[in-house]
This record gives C-alpha cells, sequence and structure tokens, in this order.
C-alpha cells in the first residue's frame, strides 16, 4: 500500500480477525483492488467472469476509463464493487421465500443511497410497480443519485434528500416493506480502494459512527412495516459498528435476524463478536475477491396492528418528499424540451422520436455538450442520438446545426480523450 494502516486499527484488527485471516488480509492489501460492475438487465445482457453472489455481475481483467465508455452514460451498467452486489444475493434468497413479503414488496426505501449502486440493483429486482425511494441527506450527492437513476432508465424511482426523521414526520410509519440502511461508517473496508480514507480513521471517528448509525435505523425503524425487513450495511470491519450495532438494534426492537445461504468458497465470514452468533456476512480482502463489507438482515416482529395508509396516500407523501429538482426533469432544460429521462427509460417507445446512431468521436462530442452534427437527411425538430444502439440523450435538429440538449450538469468534463473506443472496451457481448 502506498500508505501504512494507522497502528490503532493493526492493533484491534489483527486479534478480531486472527492470525490466519489478518496475514490474507494484509497481503491483500498489498493487491490491486478488482474491478467489477453490474449490467443493467433491462438494457444489456453481459457475459464473463461473474461475481459469484451475483448473476448480473461481472468482474473485470482492468480498469478501464469509464467516464469515456458512452454505454456508461446510457445506464447499461453500473461500476459496484463486488462486495456491494451483495444486496442481490440476499432479495432473491430471502424475499421469495418469506411469506410476509408477498406479494412482492410495494415500497422500498434505500435510505443513504448515493451514488446509486444499491438502489440500481434493487430497482432492477423488484417489478415495475414496486415504488422505490432512493434517499441522500447530503444535497450534492443527491444530485449524484439523481443522475445515475434517471440513466438507470427503470420507472417507479423517485429521488428525495431528506434525514430519516423526516420520513416519520411526512407521515410514512409503518410504510416500507423493505429498508435498505447502508450508514455512514469509519470506511476501513475502503483502505485499499480509497487510500484517503486512512487519513480520516480513527478509533473516535469509530466511536462517533457507531452512535451515528444508531440515531439513523432507530429514527426510520418506526418506518419499517410490521414483518418488513430491513438490510443493515457498513463497508467497515469493526465490531462496534457492525455486530454490536445490530445486537443493540436486535434488543432495542424484538426483531428477528435472517439467515441468507452463502456458499462456503465465497469466503465470507460470519460474526466475529464474542458471544454474538447470529447470521451477519462479512467480507474481507484476501478471503473474498472484494473490499470490506458488513451486512445483516433483520425483520420486523409482526403483532398486528398496522397504520392503514391507502397506496394514493404514502405516494402523495413521498412526490412531496421528492426533490425540488425532480428525477423527471433530469437537470434544468427548456419547456419545449423533451426530458431527457424519457430518452434513457427501459420503457422508451423507439418509435415516439427519429433515432440517430453516433460514432465513438460524435458521442464522446455530444457527451461533453458540444456541438453535433447530424446526416444532412436527419429530419428537424426532437431527435434521439445513440450509440451501439443505446440512446444517450436529445438533441434539437434546426437544419443548419443540431443543438445539445443533454444536461449541462452532466457533461464529461476531462480533458483527455482516448482515441479510439477500443481501447476502453470492457466485454464484446455488451457492445
Amino acid at each position: 500500500m502506498e500508505k501504512r494502516l494507522p497502528d490503532d486499527f493493526l492493533r484491534s484488527t489483527e486479534p478480531l480477525f486472527g492470525p490466519e485471516r489478518f496475514v490474507r488480509f494484509m497481503a491483500a492489501m498489498d493487491e490491486e483492488p478488482p474491478v467489477s460492475i453490474r449490467v443493467n438487465p433491462r438494457k444489456v445482457e453481459g457475459r464473463g467472469r461473474t461475481v459469484p453472489w451475483c448473476d448480473e455481475g461481472f468482474y473485470l481483467p482492468r480498469r478501464p476509463n469509464f467516464t469515456f465508455d458512452p454505454l456508461l452514460h446510457a445506464g447499461c451498467y453500473y461500476v459496484q464493487e463486488a462486495a456491494s452486489q451483495f444486496i442481490s444475493h440476499i432479495v432473491k434468497s430471502i424475499l421469495p421465500s418469506s411469506s410476509t413479503l408477498l406479494p412482492p414488496p410495494s415500497f422500498v426505501l434505500d435510505l443513504c443511497a448515493a451514488p446509486g449502486g444499491k438502489s440500481t440493483a434493487l430497482r432492477s429486482l423488484f417489478p415495475d410497480d414496486c415504488l422505490l425511494v432512493s434517499n441522500e441527506p447530503v444535497r450534492q450527492r443527491a444530485q449524484v443519485l439523481n443522475e445515475n437513476m434517471l440513466k438507470w432508465g427503470h420507472p417507479n424511482s423517485v429521488v428525495t434528500n431528506r434525514h430519516a426523521r423526516d420520513f416519520v414526520q411526512a407521515g410514512l410509519k409503518e410504510v416500507f416493506d423493505l429498508i435498505v440502511c447502508d450508514v455512514p461508517c469509519s470506511g476501513e473496508g475502503m483502505f485499499r480502494k480509497d487510500p484517503a480514507s486512512i487519513d480520516e480513521w480513527s478509533v473516535g471517528n469509530v466511536s462517533r459512527c457507531q452512535q451515528l448509525q444508531r440515531q439513523i435505523v432507530g429514527d426510520i425503524w418506526p418506518c419499517l412495516r410490521p414483518g418488513g425487513l430491513m438490510i443493515y450495511s457498513t463497508c467497515t470491519y469493526n465490531v462496534h459498528e457492525d455486530e454490536e450495532n445490530v445486537r443493540w438494534l436486535q434488543e432495542q426492537t424484538d426483531a428477528e435476524l435472517l439467515n441468507v445461504p452463502v456458499r462456503e468458497e465465497w469466503g465470507i465470514m460470519g460474526s466475529l463478536l464474542q458471544g454474538f452468533d447470529a447470521p451477519v456476512y462479512r467480507f474481507i480482502p484476501g478471503l473474498t475477491r472484494s473490499e470490506g463489507l458488513f451486512m445483516a438482515v433483520l425483520r420486523k416482529k409482526d403483532e398486528g396492528g398496522k397504520t392503514a395508509i391507502r397506496r394514493e396516500q404514502v405516494v402523495k407523501r413521498i412526490t412531496a418528499m421528492a426533490m425540488e429538482q425532480r428525477r423527471e426533469e433530469g437537470g434544468k432544460r427548456r419547456e419545449d424540451s423533451p426530458s431527457i429521462a424519457e430518452a434513457l427509460s427501459v420503457d422508451l417507445d423507439r418509435t415516439s422520436y427519429p433515432m440517430v446512431e453516433l460514432p465513438y468521436p460524435t458521442a464522446i462530442a455530444y457527451l461533453r455538450r458540444e456541438a453535433i452534427t447530424l446526416p444532412p437527411d436527419t429530419p428537424k425538430g426532437h431527435v434521439i442520438v445513440t450509440f451501439k444502439g443505446h440512446p444517450l440523450g436529445f438533441v434539437k435538429n434546426i437544419g443548419t446545426r443540431a443543438n445539445n440538449l443533454y444536461p449541462r450538469e452532466w457533461a464529461i468534463r476531462s480533458s483527455h480523450v482516448p482515441e479510439s473506443y477500443e481501447s476502453i472496451v470492457l466485454f464484446p457481448s455488451i457492445h
């Protein structure tokens, strides 16, 4: 590693992992982090070395310059760390066998959702009539989340920029069938991937994170319906933010911890807290081909007497909480311009607008929000431009030129442009 891990971290982590695991962990810290993506099943099919616990996840042999792949901007895939893709396995293996969650959930909340990895996974796993609320309390991060959800293109998604307690105050008690709490943490699991996180780590920060995490899950718990599930996760290793918090929540709520089936060859660890032999799931570099992650699934006790709120009321209250910059707007645009959400939607009617296929250099120019030239026979008016058949967004063709309608805040700003698309090919089947 470029930076030495903090001494306090090493002193606490070695006895926690045990000698053999710790040696493997430290060796992995000197290796290159694996690169993985998760494809959008409504837009492409993927083929390659699959992430073991996610059918849509794939490892890449190297890290390409993702910024200059138009298919990323078209929402064909999402760059997601492999361990985080475990949420797909949880949903696929737990929900179908849970009688309290059949038929499929109507309302799902991803509470700390930015930049959107778990939300895009969740949106692909549930039917279109399930409403997914992707929330991020930090405004700037919420805007990034909004962009990524729009590019994913699935219907029935709402982005909110609120704190956990705001959902209770909005009258959304006992509404959500599933709440994902990927809470802010000390970031130990990101040390290899993001060396800057090493400088931010301290024993005091671990303690502060533990208290913040308890406040967040405690504030949002009333919004989980009786019998509903909460997925608690962190990207850290210590038991204070992981097992101790799960045990605390279980004691506070009388929740049931659910077992998630895993295969031994995946290398996923269970509880490391002495005296707490409960089903929890820890990813450790050197044991799993991933960065660090912790997850647990809790079911809220169902004692009957669920608060009765009609679906229309819930949708109205959630819509009222949505970001001022609504997700269907996709940024600032002229009132007479179509929304980019329409172009990127998985439900796009391809007969509604003329479509023009762009070669790679022109596609990059479009994504940089530069002026582009269309073929002379292109109809005037709003046109959807595509790359390898996948829509990127709108232009307005006025004959002599085409006005670029790509959202200004989404534009590629990097000055470096690859010479050819071939230099960043990910795997053939998606292109």
